[in-house]
């Protein structure tokens, strides 16, 4: 039995049977690539919105936040690592990794409404190299009544995202930077995540992300062009300017000034309405 190529994001990994993709979630098992880390939860929390980051999106509640293993990227200051950069052996071994059903997960939302639970959010590693389980769990969560919260890098095919875009009330997309040579750093493509932007920013309600790493993407020049890039869209997408610390693998520099943070905040303000520090 020969190779057989995954398409859910721009790897286009080809797999012999038996093999991982690079996002370690997603195998070829007799020919055929699957999901799995298909309900394998590593991490379940109830945590406030403005956590995901949102800052505009019912603001004051709290959200059932789920993870799974698994990421496509390798990003050297994954401040969840731990689960991001693990496969499935390893996340039953040390994590403690659970299955959780899409309809058990449903109910538990449905349980925590008594405590201003107001959905799901798939977070912490990346949940789209799970797609399938996001597109289950969610239609379910939509039919009980609540929302759905979707955290990612972005960096899937635009067919994926489809599969689960009807489901998703809002979202939190890492913009990792305004270069096609930061995101091949990454293990990234760039014009993906651009094109998973713009589609995703015309059906629910979009807010970005990007984190300011010391010497790798804060030049003005390009928050300059990436908030005009985003203000081509839409000028009240909001923009999250979040501080670097040193985590991971990349403890070779300190943490971002928080000058600079704010200096490029002001930048971007140039051309988007809804501009934000974090971890400051």
């Amino acid at each position: 039995m020969g190779k057989t190529v995954c398409y859910t994001c721009m790897h286009r990994c080809s797999l012999n049977p038996g093999q991982q993709g690079i996002c370690l979630a997603r195998k070829n098992v007799e020919g055929k690539i699957i999901c799995d880390n298909y309900g394998m939860v590593t991490s379940l929390a109830l945590d406030p919105i403005e956590k995901k980051p949102l800052k505009m999106y019912r603001p004051g509640s709290l959200i059932l936040s789920v993870g799974s293993f698994g990421c496509n990227l390798k990003c050297p200051f994954c401040q969840n690592h731990e689960i991001s950069m693990i496969d499935k052996k390893t996340a039953r071994e040390t994590i403690g990794s659970i299955y959780i059903s899409p309809e058990e997960l449903t109910d538990r939302a449905l349980e925590c409404r008594k405590e201003g639970n107001i959905g799901v959010a798939f977070t912490y590693n990346e949940p789209l190299v799970g797609w399938e389980y996001v597109r289950d769990a969610a239609r379910l969560v939509k039919e009980a009544g609540m929302d759905n919260v979707l955290v990612t890098n972005g960096s899937v095919s635009l067919e994926v995202l489809e599969q689960v875009l009807p489901y998703i009330d809002a979202m939190n997309i890492d913009l990792k930077g305004f270069r096609e040579a930061y995101y091949r750093k990454l293990g990234g493509d760039f014009e993906t995540v651009k094109a998973f932007i713009a589609r995703a920013a015309g059906s629910c309600h979009v807010e970005l992300t990007t984190l300011i790493v010391p010497g790798e993407n804060d030049g003005p020049k390009e928050m300059e062009e990436e908030a005009e890039w985003i203000a081509s869209i839409n000028r009240e997408i909001p923009l999250h300017v979040s501080r670097f610390f040193p985590l991971y693998r990349m403890k070779d520099r300190g943490a971002t000034e928080r000058k600079a943070v704010y200096a490029l905040a002001d930048i971007a303000r140039k051309h988007l309405e809804n501009v934000f520090v974090g971890n400051c």
